[in-house]
């Protein structure tokens, strides 16, 4: 219950650390205590007691076996899946990645991957690039490292290439970090003509909720979301800073005349709304051009969100979630002047990367959203009508911690997972059920 949503149900997502070969608890009892902050791990100090602390350190010890391949295998999909109305087959695209986090199609269908350690890689007739150098210096740690990429919808003419990622200032001695925006163009396996377009501000030692999403919408505005870094009763609520906002910026990264904040005094004119918590799925509806986020929540309440300029979004007054040691976060999941989400997951999804579905190659899931989920390993189908979510199904369901879903050009859709590191494709096919 506490525990698992970062670590996994069978300990598959803890990371070799030289704690696991300690004779002893010691390290185990003061992480689950005291808590790790800068990587956004809490105190348990006021949830347990000594003696429940010490269980659950011998537990999670005993529990993480020598040999790694003891650890829950992902899920294969073999034959024709038949979802509720549609039926397709899993292909696999590409495997042995570490933790691809951005996907984007060049126009003559090569793939550009990230991996949040710090490697971008084109994958063309069936195999990876050498990574491609060029790119900025980046935190690769804790949540932070190289994480979304996107093409410039012009991108023919013009050959931008965004990347998000996080941002070292190695002017300090102890990392310091923040999400940033760097565009560039491709020439062979090299990135030229850098321009590193936003830096969000402040920094902070803290290691996790860099948010990072991007999308472009059909006026060639440039959308994306940074989290609250941690500090949920700093940032979000307030203009000055970057934290806890979705961003809307000109493709150059200047600040378009119309955002909402603009002649708001000591605001940051970038903002486009404010009071989130960790966005990771924004997307652009391309029917109606409206910016969609999923929202990570603390403990439950994780949200889906209409993007819509100026509002406030609630973090951390209000919330459909409690603090990850059980205690109430806020008594309020409602209040005057704060957005209601359009939906919420409760217990949460871990939400990462959605997409809307156009085209006809899926005759029965048009205009449906698909979401990832981390937490529990699936891709969540959503129907939506309008503004309202009346159907959700679980597709994929223990593929592996879904990291991103895009549609390609030809209208295909991609889903990348970490534990293991692999994108695949669902492949429809004809004679498809009707039940919903």
């Amino acid at each position: 219950m506490y525990c698992a949503g970062c670590h996994g149900e069978n300990f598959e997502k803890f990371t070799a650390k030289a704690w696991m070969d300690e004779k002893d608890h010691s390290s185990a009892i003061k992480s689950i205590k005291y808590g790790i902050e800068n990587m956004g791990m809490p105190s348990f100090v006021k949830t347990f007691s000594d003696e429940q602390i010490e269980a659950l350190a011998a537990y999670v010890k005993n529990g993480i076996p020598t040999d790694k391949s003891r650890l829950k295998p992902a899920v294969t999909f073999a034959g024709i899946i038949e979802s509720e109305v549609q039926q397709f087959t899993v292909d696999t695209v590409v495997t042995g990645l570490d933790i691809p986090w951005g996907l984007a199609f060049l126009p003559d269908g090569d793939l550009l991957i990230t991996e949040r350690s710090g490697n971008l890689y084109r994958f063309a007739n069936g195999k990876l690039s050498t990574p491609i150098e060029g790119l900025p210096e980046i935190m690769a740690s804790g949540q932070g490292g190289l994480l979304d990429i996107c093409l410039h919808p012009d991108y023919k003419t013009n050959g931008w290439i965004y990347i998000s990622y996080s941002a070292l200032d190695s002017k300090v001695i102890k990392a310091s970090s923040n999400t940033a925006i760097m565009r560039a163009r491709l020439e062979g396996n090299k990135l030229v003509d850098q321009q590193v377009i936003f830096r969000g501000e402040p920094n902070t030692t803290k290691q996790h909720h860099f948010g990072s999403k991007l999308a472009f919408d059909k006026n060639g505005y440039l959308f994306f979301g940074i989290g609250d870094r941690g500090q949920h009763f700093d940032f979000p609520q307030k203009l000055d800073n970057a934290n806890g906002k979705i961003h809307r910026i000109n493709s150059d990264g200047s600040i378009p005349n119309d955002n909402p904040f603009v002649k708001t005094e000591g605001a940051l004119p970038s903002i486009f709304s404010y009071g989130h918590r960790n966005p990771q799925g924004t997307c652009v509806n391309p029917l109606t051009n409206e910016v969609w986020a999923t929202e990570h929540g603390p403990r439950g309440g994780d949200e889906i969100n209409l993007i819509q300029p100026g509002k406030n979004y609630g973090w951390p007054v209000i919330s459909y979630g409690i603090n990850y040691d059980g205690s109430i976060l806020t008594e309020f999941s409602s209040k005057e002047g704060m957005e209601q989400p359009i939906f919420y997951w409760n217990p949460s999804i871990a939400p990462c990367g959605m997409t809307f579905l156009t085209g006809d190659r899926y005759k029965n899931w048009h205009n449906n959203l698909f979401v990832g989920s981390l937490r529990f390993e699936y891709l969540e189908r959503v129907v939506v009508n309008g503004h309202s979510v009346m159907h959700t199904e679980k597709l994929l369901e223990g593929i592996g911690r879904v990291r991103n879903v895009v549609v390609s050009p030809e209208g295909l859709i991609y889903v990348a997972t970490e534990s293991p590191g692999k994108i695949v494709r669902l492949l429809p096919v004809e004679g498809n059920v009707t039940k919903e």
